[in-house]
Order: structure tokens, then sequence, then C-alpha cells
């Protein structure tokens, strides 16, 4: 049995490594669009963030950059300034897509043009400062590619892209810190020949967007508003302001004429102004290294370098999955099927003794007719001693687990009501889960699908909320709940409320910032609709087909009516203390693993995450550990003669999510340069979150691993 279990999980982990091998393919309706000559180019502005926090800002939005003209530009379709229809996931990662004043056309360089000269006062110029001190990158999009930042990787064979470019930067070289605003941006494309048809029609199709940024004064420009020198060493444009003398008189009237405030202290509204120009370079190269389908491979190559560690994190995870399945086979193999053999078929567990049937004595026996008459007394005596060592052993030989037969599936004395629902959304999370990572092992969810990934996942829940209520419907009537459509409505508000709520309460926080990571109120009400009007009735459909039609599953023993008193247990074994040790062994299962999505998600936000590959086979490990520690464990328990293994087997498949929390506050003191303290409520808020989902998750698949392995060996007994 254990042979054929190693060769199963063999089967996974060869199919996903091919997988992660393989390369992405773009989902199928993104039609390659390819451009001719003089064709117009669309520039959209995105976003700013930031590594230092995480509050998002968009682009256009900013008072110290061009607003937008208004003006539709040769060939564009739409008026700068026009916001960008974005789907649901889009919209929840804070991007604002906007229709942009630069003016591109395929195969036409401009060595310089001036977009505009923005006055600022010194609230702007405040502003600004703090973004470039917080280190903002600015998201740019052409033909769906993010502009990008150019570099070398340390052996100076691969060109990679950072995404995003900063939008200024500091200069220490002084007593006091200078800040600099990037207001001259070099605007790089590459393109090759479009494929098939269009190509032989003269069409060309982007394959890279690259972004080079300078920071030039107003003094080394000419009347055109244009550098001087785009090639040589120019003074940069310093976000500074100088105190006006004249109204500092009459704010500080016994102040000394010498006296001058901070910067710092600039939010004095004295009508003074900064002007700061705005121009841009185009340059068309071609590039016909790079085909269009791959063209995004330069954003994770900087991702190769690491690719020995992603290895090392699996091999690490097969080997505690291989002690793991050692420790199952020596229990499935050995010890429980030893207990079931020293009971055989045609016997009979009752009040914890086992007792063999009789067979019924053969008359008119040719031997019985030789027994004499006067040795009928010695012979019932014989029968008697026979019947008390034949027909019923002794209860020493009856021990551990096969002695709960009575109690094993008797329903939770406490929370039986609460378990269901948990169970339901921790289906809904694995069938979510599931589909999010096969999709991207397959390529369907890329980069190129912006904000695929969210909204994919949402719709992957909301659908799921079938599964969520079949499983709870069911689990529901085992537990012998008879108001069914009261767990329908816990089960389809618990989760997905408590989420809602806990969202829209940092939705406040995120408000108050102005920020573009807070969630539209549409949004909110989409969101809300979603799981009202969507999800709840697809529970309510899944949970009447499992309560209704299918009813609960078969147990294959008879519960007394009179509960079994359990023994004494040892401390270490008792409730939580247990399941937070067996926790360790999940969690070291993919703890290397973990930096990488954690460095990707809150550190790295110029990277993409696509390992996918990687992760999949860490996930399916990680899935094979808990169902191994759960088995191992729920099997010791019941040994211990302790039935209360429900909510035990729940809390031990989801333990090693409190090791993972204890990871995130390490990696948030550790790792992260975030600063503030709505960007570590948020960091925290959403780390809290995660892994309860993750708790949920692995809970559910623990809890129903004990509950197939509990019918599984009690069935195999005849019990009454």
């Amino acid at each position: 049995m254990h042979a054929d279990f190693r060769i199963r999980l063999w089967r996974l982990v060869a199919i996903s490594t091919i997988l992660s091998l393989a390369e992405a393919f773009y989902i199928p309706g993104w039609t390659i669009k390819s451009y001719k000559d003089d064709e117009a180019i669309p520039l959209f502005v995105n976003k700013i963030y930031s590594d230092r926090s995480q509050m998002q800002y968009a682009y256009s939005d900013l008072p110290f950059v061009c607003p937008p003209s208004g003006r539709v530009h040769g060939g564009q379709t739409s008026t700068s300034g026009h916001n960008k229809h974005l789907n649901l996931g889009e919209v929840l990662r804070g991007d604002r897509i906007v229709t942009s004043d630069y003016e591109l056309a395929m195969g036409t360089d401009v060595e310089c043009r001036r977009l505009c000269s923005h006055e600022v006062d010194r609230r702007s110029v405040k502003r600004a400062r703090e973004l470039v001190y917080d280190d903002y990158v600015v998201e740019w999009i052409v033909d769906n590619l993010p502009g990008a930042t150019s570099f070398v990787t340390t052996d100076k064979t691969r060109k990679y892209y950072a995404a995003g470019f900063k939008m200024g930067y500091m200069d220490f070289s002084e007593q006091r810190p200078r800040y600099f605003v990037n207001n001259h941006v070099t605007l790089m494309i590459r393109w090759r020949k479009a494929p098939g048809k269009a190509g032989r029609q003269g069409g060309k199709v982007i394959v890279g967007f690259e972004v080079y940024a300078k920071s030039i004064s107003l003094g080394s420009r000419d009347s055109t508003g244009c550098p001087s020198d785009l090639q040589g060493n120019n003074n940069g444009m310093e976000l500074y302001m100088a105190p006006n003398v004249t109204s500092l008189e009459s704010v500080y009237p016994d102040a000394s004429h010498s006296y001058a405030p901070p910067v710092e202290e600039g939010d004095l509204d004295d009508g003074q102004t900064l002007t700061i120009p705005y121009t841009y370079s185009v340059y068309f190269r071609e590039d016909d290294t790079i085909e269009w389908s791959n063209r995004w491979d330069p954003y994770f190559v900087n991702q190769d370098d690491s690719f020995n560690i992603h290895w090392l994190a699996i091999l690490n995870s097969l080997v505690v999955a291989a002690l793991l399945t050692a420790t199952v086979a020596v229990v499935l193999g050995r010890t429980i099927r030893g207990d079931i053999k020293g009971i055989s078929k045609e016997d009979i567990l009752e009040d914890g003794k086992v007792k063999r049937k009789r067979k019924a004595a053969s008359l008119g026996s040719p031997k019985s007719s030789e027994k004499s008459a006067g040795g009928l007394l010695d012979q019932l005596e014989g029968e008697k001693d026979g019947d008390i060592s034949s027909d019923e052993e002794s209860l020493d030989d009856v021990t551990g687990w096969k002695l709960l037969h009575g109690d094993v599936f008797r329903p939770p004395s406490y929370g039986s009501g609460l378990l269901p629902p948990l169970v339901g959304s921790g289906m809904q999370l694995v069938f979510m889960v599931v589909g999010l990572l096969g999709l991207s092992c397959l390529g369907v969810l890329n980069p190129s699908f912006r904000g695929g990934f969210i909204s994919v996942a949402i719709g992957l829940f909301v659908f799921a909320g079938v599964i969520s209520g079949y499983f709870s419907g069911r689990l529901y009537q085992d537990f012998g709940g008879q108001n069914w459509k009261k767990n329908t409505l816990m089960t389809a508000l618990l989760v997905p409320g408590l989420i809602f709520t806990l969202v829209f309460t940092l939705n406040l926080f995120v408000w108050a910032q102005a920020s573009s990571t807070a969630l539209p109120f549409g949004t909110l009400v989409a969101l809300l609709s979603l799981w009202l009007l969507v999800q709840l009735p697809l529970v309510y459909l899944g949970s009447w087909y499992g309560y209704v039609r299918v009813g609960p599953w078969e147990h294959p023993t008879k519960t007394s009516p009179v509960p079994r008193q359990i023994p004494h247990l040892s401390w270490y074994s008792r409730g939580t203390r247990s399941a937070l040790l067996i926790g360790l062994i999940p969690f070291a299962a993919v703890f290397i693993e973990l930096l990488f999505v954690f460095k990707s998600v809150w550190q790295d936000k110029s990277g993409y995450y696509y390992v996918f590959g990687f992760l999949g086979i860490v996930s399916i490990v990680l899935m094979v550990t808990v169902v191994e520690v759960t088995i191992v464990a729920i099997y010791f328990q019941l040994c211990a003669e302790d039935y209360h293994w429900w909510w035990q087997s729940f809390i031990i498949g989801g333990s090693s999510s409190f090791w993972v929390l204890l990871y995130c506050v390490w990696y948030y003191f550790t790792k992260l340069p975030i600063q503030g303290f709505v960007s570590g409520l948020l960091f925290f808020s959403y780390s809290f979150v995660a892994c309860a989902l993750y708790g949920l998750l692995t809970g559910t698949v623990g809890f129903l691993t004990a509950y197939a392995f509990i019918r599984r060996i009690y069935g195999a007994i005849k019990a009454d």
C-alpha cells in the first residue's frame, strides 16, 4: 500500500517538474498588436510604488507632474487623462491606468520634445521630496509592457529588466541631503518584424520598452525647454525653494532678517512657486533577438540566479516528506495491519472484548457414540473451559484504538456547528489554490494578463461556493444537525464576511492617505454583489445537494449511547501543545520557498514572481506532509484512547500557519524597510489574513484525511 503511495507521489513530482521547465504560453485571445510606420503608439501612465511603503499613488494625481491636457493626439482614439477600463484584479492591486500626453509614432525618433513646464507650490515640493525620500518608482505602459530600467547580470552575459524607473534621487555630498526629481526621460522602444501576414505587410511588433530618467535643471535648457546637452553632465532639478524673506517679516515681525526656517517647515503658503520643466526623447531600435512570445523573459532573468535555491527548497521538502512517508508506511503497513489481523472477519467487537462466533456441534458424530455415559460430566466441563478461553478473550488482548469503536464517530462535544462551515470554506480555498497553481504553471496566468491572477482567484473562490456548501452540508448531517439552512448561511457568510469586514476597515485608513491602494466605493459594491448575489446562492445549492440528496458519510461502526471515559493524558499530548509541535514539520517543508514569495510580494515590487512550477511542487509536498503528519498524530491519539479527534485533526493540519505567522513577524523586523503606521498595519493585517486562510486550507486537508483514515481502519473490523 505504502509503495503504491510513493509511486503516485513521485509521478506528481515528475509532472510538476516538467511543467516548471516548460515555456509558458500566452492566453489565447491576446492577439499580437502590430504597428505600421508612423502609426501612433499610446503611452499610459499608471501608478507609483515603493519597497519602503505599502501606499501606492496614481501618477496622474501627483501635484508636481504635468497634468493631462485633455487633447487627442494623432492617431489615438481617446483624450489624454482618459481612464482605461480596468478589470477587478487591476483595481484591487492599485492600478490607475490613464492615457498620457506623450506622443510616440512607430519608427519615428524624437531627440527632444517638451511636455510642459509645471509650476508647483511649497506643499507640492514637499510632497515630491517625501516620495523621493521613500524611493518611489514610476510605472508606465506601452503595448501592455511596463516601462523598465535595464541592468546587466553580474557575469555581464545577460540583460534583465526591473519594472519602473526612479522618480528621483538624493544627494548627500553636502551637510544637508538634497532632493532631485527626474524630469527628462529617454524612451527606448525595441521592435521587430511582425510574424505572419502582418509582417509581410510591413507590420512591426514591440518587444521591449526601456525608460532612462535624468534630472536636468531649468538653467541647463535652451529656449525651447529642451536640455542643452542631453549626453553631458547637467545640473539636476533640485526640489528646493528658498524662503520668502518678505513673507517671513509679516509672519515673524520680531525675528531677525537672517532667520530662515528649514524646508521641512515649508507648509507656509506664501504664494512662491517652483517651475519644473518636463521633456522626453524617443528612440526606436530593431531587435531580432527577442520573439514577441518571449518579450517578458528579460523581466524574469534575474530569477534564474536563484534556481539553485529553489531546487534546494524542493530537496528540503522531499526529504521531510520521505521521512514522514517511511513513518506512515510503518504505521499503516505494520502496526495497523497487525492490529487488524489480530481480529478475524468472523470476530465481533463488543464492550472492548473479542467474541468469536461458535460453530454448531455436528450431531450424530461417530466419536460421540463412542463416549461413555460416565464421561459425559468430564466432557461438559471441558466444553465450559473451552468456552471461556475461546469464546471470550481478555480485555488485555484488545487495546488502543480498537477500544474506541463505539465512540470514535461521536460528534464533537463543542463547536459542532462551527466545524462544518470551516471545512466547507477550506474546500473552497483548496479548489481556488489548485486552479490558480494549475493555470499559472500552464502559463495562462502570466504578467501580460494584468490583474488576471487576482481576478481569476476571486472568480474561482466565488464559484467554488457549490463545493463549500456540499462538504459543509454533508458534515453537518454527520453531526446530526437539523437546521441545514442556518448552516448554509453560516458557511456562506462566516469566512467571506470576516475578510470583507477587515478589508473595509483597512480601506478607511488607506482612503485617508489618498492612496490608489484604497478600493473605490463601486468596487466594494461589486465585491459585495459577488458575495451575496452569486456565492450565497451557490453555497445554498451545494448545501442542499449534500444535505438533502446525498446525505451523511456512512460510518462502519455504531456510536454507543454512553461516552467512554478518556484516560489521563501526558501534558505534551494535550490539545494545541502537541499540534504546535507537529506544525513545525510542514513549516520546515516550505520555509525556504516562502522567502521568495515574501520578497516578491513585500520587498521587490519591481520584479515578478513567476516560478510557479517550483511553487507547485513545494505545495504538493506540503499537502503530502500535512496528510502524513495528521495520520500519524491521530493514530497515536487513538492509541491513547482519546476519541476527540475531530477538532484535533483540523488544528494539527493548520498548525503550521502559526509558524508562518511568526515567520512574517521575523521577516518584517529583519528584512523589510517599511516605514509608517498605515504601511505596518497593512502588512500585519494582510499577513494575518493570509496565514488564517492558509491554516484553514491545510486544516481542512488534515481533517478530511483523518476522517477518511478513521473510516478506513474501523471499516476493516466488524464491530457491533
